[in-house]
């Protein structure tokens, strides 16, 4: 049994997790949002949960510090700076941090990586994301996840071959490019498609997630098997073991 606390608890995921945590092992510790105490809730929990906001981020990494427990961080829309603090915190406490705590979503990105290793250039790459009208970030945490895992299978960096906001006369597509497209309406939970389009021929590989709840026991699934953890970044295919 673990006492976990959630950073995050009036957004959508954060009322998903503190749902589930009723019903399960664990107890919930706290539940704050915007202008809570994060270092008091840090004192009376074995593990934090963020699904806040970027701007929250280095407060929250700062006072899974001094508490010395660890940190699991769903929170998409990350830049850089963020990454850089995230590798910071990691050589104190232990750090998960994911665009999608999902299972399924975990799968989906190795099975990416092992596609796009085998299949050569020739095969075109999109990856195609939708998500409920509120969601600010496109693409999606999750669409960039299965770039990356597409990306580095074929040895290449993301963010020298991906191609966004398509729009006009563009010209013929490059090789080797990694395509993203973004959908956004209603109260989609989340749909992922990454679709490979070679000659005669079309690969897609698909994750539907049909409500928050999956994301919620992936994150405490996430939060079970961090605590304990020696200081370092972690993510969820360690989780499963791949």
């Amino acid at each position: 049994m673990a006492r976990i606390g959630i950073v995050g608890s009036e957004g959508r995921m954060g009322r998903a997790l503190m749902t589930l945590l009723e019903s399960s092992e664990h107890t919930l510790s706290g539940g704050i949002d915007r202008g809570g105490n994060v270092a008091a809730l840090a004192d009376s929990s074995d593990v934090l949960v963020d699904f806040s906001s970027p701007a929250a981020l280095d407060g929250n990494l700062h006072a899974a510090i001094g508490a010395g427990i660890p940190i699991v961080i769903g929170t998409t829309g990350l830049c850089q700076h963020h990454h850089e603090a995230i590798h910071r915190a990691a050589h104190a406490v232990a750090v998960l941090q994911t665009g999608n705590t999902s299972l399924g979503v975990t799968l989906l990105a190795h099975l990416v990586h092992e596609a796009a290793a085998r299949l050569g250039p020739d095969w075109d790459i999109e990856i195609l994301e939708m998500h409920h009208r509120m969601k600010v970030d496109a693409p999606s945490g999750t669409a960039l996840l299965l770039g990356e895992a597409a990306a580095d299978g074929r040895g290449i960096a993301l963010d020298e071959h991906s191609e966004r906001g398509r729009d006009g006369h563009t010209g013929q597509r490059e090789e080797g490019a990694i395509g993203f497209a973004s959908l956004r309406g209603g109260t989609v939970a989340g749909e992922h498609s990454v679709i490979y389009a070679s000659e005669e021929e079309r690969l897609t590989l698909t994750h539907v997630a049909e409500n928050r709840s999956i994301f919620a026991r992936g994150a405490i699934r996430a939060a079970e098997w961090l605590i304990g953890r020696p200081a370092g970044r972690y993510g969820m295919p360690q989780v499963l073991g791949l």
